[in-house]
């Protein structure tokens, strides 16, 4: 029997593009924030249990936040992403600041994991289906006697991921013809332009890249502009994953800092894609792609705060939600 699966919210990142703690902006008429909502999406598909992953001086406002409204149903816990809970014998470059990506945020749960878990970031509204298909795919995949690890992720479509205000970062997903995930590629600069939604790379690396177009003339930045189709899957941080995961991270976050650290030690950053993007390639893990036609709405920028509110609060208005959250 498979144990009940544990939610892992993201939640120590501050939100450098929007300027301050987005995660608890109020988001609907009653007060509601984007987080009320996943933690409602999950408590009725199925999850019981949840993990915040914050920073040690938010503890206060997330306890305020969820402890009395939420935490009267769902078991609330939470782990404390420090940059200083680094493998035994390594230490904090001089001079870092930057935290050490979403890999290390999954790596502070390594003491309260023992079975399966989703993980979402906290200001991400994902949509209700998200929620009971990787619940669902968690408590009917046993990991017992399976010599490669069965994960899944639920996959956006790129248009319904896109904001008007600026560009965004998402891993562009490719998948077999049994809809498994062969490769995941974090694009950090995507965006709606004239000839449709698009990435940038700087025209070096593009011609590197071996990409047939990277041969087009860069733009005023040194950018070299590729378009996307705009039902392409991409990863928006839902993974529902194995509780043997936690070992890997473990494993992995040692050989970042042997590997990774010396050659950028003020910014480099473990993340979560890039580990299971290497555990695929290796034969060591499979995931199976959800595809979820929700909207997914996010807070990037300031000006996106109305866009969100109008959605959110139109689902409300619909009966998607209850009136009030939490009575």
């Amino acid at each position: 029997m498979t144990k009940e699966p544990t939610l892992i919210i993201m939640a120590a990142g501050m939100g450098s593009r929007y300027g301050g703690l987005k995660q608890i902006e109020k988001m609907t008429d009653t007060g509601e924030i984007i987080l009320d909502f996943s933690l409602y999406d999950a408590m009725m598909a199925g999850f019981k249990r949840v993990i915040f992953v914050i920073r040690e001086e938010h503890r206060d406002i997330f306890r305020e936040l969820v402890d009395e409204r939420a935490g009267k149903y769902l078991t609330v816990e939470y782990a404390y992403q420090k940059l200083t809970d680094i493998p035994e014998g390594e230490s904090v470059p001089e001079g870092r600041e930057k935290p050490w990506g979403t890999g290390h945020a999954i790596y502070a749960c390594r003491h309260l994991i023992d079975g399966p878990f989703a993980v979402i970031n906290a200001d991400d509204y994902y949509g209700a289906a998200g929620f009971a298909s990787v619940y669902d795919y968690l408590t009917q995949h046993s990991q017992e006697g399976q010599p490669v690890m069965e994960l899944c992720m639920a996959g956006y479509l790129l248009r319904n991921t896109i904001t008007e205000n600026g560009h965004v970062a998402r891993g562009v997903c490719v998948t077999d013809e049994k809809g498994y995930l062969t490769s995941i590629t974090e694009r950090t600069k995507i965006m709606r332009r004239p000839e449709g939604i698009a990435f940038a790379l700087p025209a070096a690396e593009a011609a590197a890249s071996g990409d047939p177009d990277a041969g087009r003339a860069a733009d005023e930045n040194g950018d070299v502009w590729t378009v996307l189709p705009e039902d392409t899957l991409v990863s928006m941080n839902f993974w529902g994953l194995s509780g043997e995961m936690m070992e890997a991270v473990e494993t992995g976050l040692a050989s970042f800092f042997t590997d990774t650290v010396p050659g950028n030690p003020l910014k480099s950053e473990y993340m979560l894609p890039s580990i299971i993007d290497g555990m695929i390639r290796s034969g060591r893990a499979r995931v199976r792609v959800i595809p979820c036609r929700e909207k997914w709405c996010g807070v990037t920028y300031k000006e996106d705060k109305e866009e969100v509110r109008a959605e959110l609060q139109s689902k409300k208005d619909k009966g998607f939600y209850p009136d009030r959250f939490w009575k």
